[in-house]
């Protein structure tokens, strides 16, 4: 696909778009958020996003949006408030938004990629009826939505270097179908509607707070826990298997900063390249032995993981977000693994 190709259906799609806008409510476009729910609260993202837009925007204006048997607790849970949101029931949504009177929803309820493999129709269900639940609030009480897409949105007939902003998305997981149709649902309400949706294609995430919930990233950060408590760790993918990633602190950054951006720079919403490192096993093996000489590791592939893994980017090419609202992480692979390895030793009391 040539440039040219992409920006001149950038440039028509900014045309659509613009013509559009004269037609959308004004309370539907948005850069300002005053009240915030988040449904999918207690994930792995959203824990630790509660948390940051609690320190951004105050206590009382961000609700933890949970189910059962995934309740908050601690100072996530003590801190501000918290309500029952199942993204498959709209009234409940819309209840929750209408008692607080939001104004902006993070939607982060999905199934992992792994997880997503074994269990489709739920993946589904959670994912795509969730989104049109939470889309359907939003167009109804003027709200502006984030939902994540992912790395696993690209396929393997996807460029996998410097993979473009703009080009050929044909996963073959039912984690990637779902988040091509999340993208493609979210502008379809945007043009359609004028529903303020924007989102970022997450890369493999790392944190130090919230272990991994099945998603095929997830050695990445299990590798630190088995190098602090001084363990051999058993690599699931191969060598030379190059996947992006991105520390949580720059994952949260990413998520507010979008959706604090001027609307009137973004030519893309659904969703942005974000880009920070990319590394293979070996690399971060190496990573962490110039922090800890005596760690281990071995590779036993997974095949499963080893064939998602196999089907997204190398690496990604994140000038848009740079160009449309100022993305620029802070962390690399070398700062990250310091970090996380001081942290975990503190967590882990060694």
């Amino acid at each position: 696909m040539s440039n040219s190709f992409i920006k001149d259906n950038i440039k028509g799609l900014l045309r659509l778009v613009n013509r559009g806008k004269q037609h959308f409510p004004r309370k539907c476009i948005t850069s300002k958020m005053k009240k915030i729910l988040i449904i999918g609260a207690t994930g792995q993202i959203g824990s630790e996003l509660s948390m940051e837009l609690r320190s951004r925007y105050g206590n009382d204006n961000v609700v933890v949006g949970y189910i059962h048997g995934s309740e908050p607790k601690g100072i996530l849970k003590e801190s501000g408030p918290c309500e029952v949101v199942d993204v498959t029931d709209g009234e409940m949504i819309a209840s929750v938004v209408e008692k607080y009177h939001i104004d902006t929803i993070y939607n982060l309820a999905a199934l992992l990629s792994v997880v997503a493999e074994s269990k489709p129709k739920l993946a589904w269900k959670i994912g795509i009826d969730g989104l049109w639940n939470v889309l359907e609030v939003a167009r109804e009480k003027g709200c502006a939505v984030f939902t994540p897409s992912s790395i696993g949105s690209f396929g393997p007939t996807t460029p996998h270097v410097g993979t473009p902003q703009d080009t050929i998305q044909r996963p073959r997981t039912m984690y990637g179908v779902s988040k091509v149709t999340t993208e493609l649902l979210s502008d379809y309400y945007f043009l359609k509607y004028g529903v303020d949706t924007r989102a970022v294609r997450f890369p493999g995430l790392i944190s130090n707070v919230t272990l991994p919930g099945g998603g095929t990233t997830d050695y990445a950060v299990d590798i630190y826990y088995s190098a602090v408590k001084g363990e051999k760790f058993i690599c699931p993918l191969k060598p030379g298997t190059f996947m992006d990633m991105m520390y949580m602190p720059d994952a949260l950054n990413a998520a507010i900063s979008l959706m604090e951006a001027d609307p009137s720079r973004l030519i893309h919403r659904n969703a942005f390249n974000i880009a920070s490192m990319s590394f293979a096993p070996e690399n971060i093996y190496e990573a962490i032995r110039k922090e800890i000489p005596s760690f281990e590791m071995e590779y036993a592939p997974d095949p499963l993981k080893q064939s998602i893994a196999d089907s997204w980017p190398d690496s990604m090419d994140d000038s848009c977000a740079r160009a449309e609202w100022d993305w620029k992480p802070e962390f690399d692979l070398e700062s990250m693994t310091k970090d996380m390895i001081s942290k975990l030793k503190v967590k882990l009391s060694l």
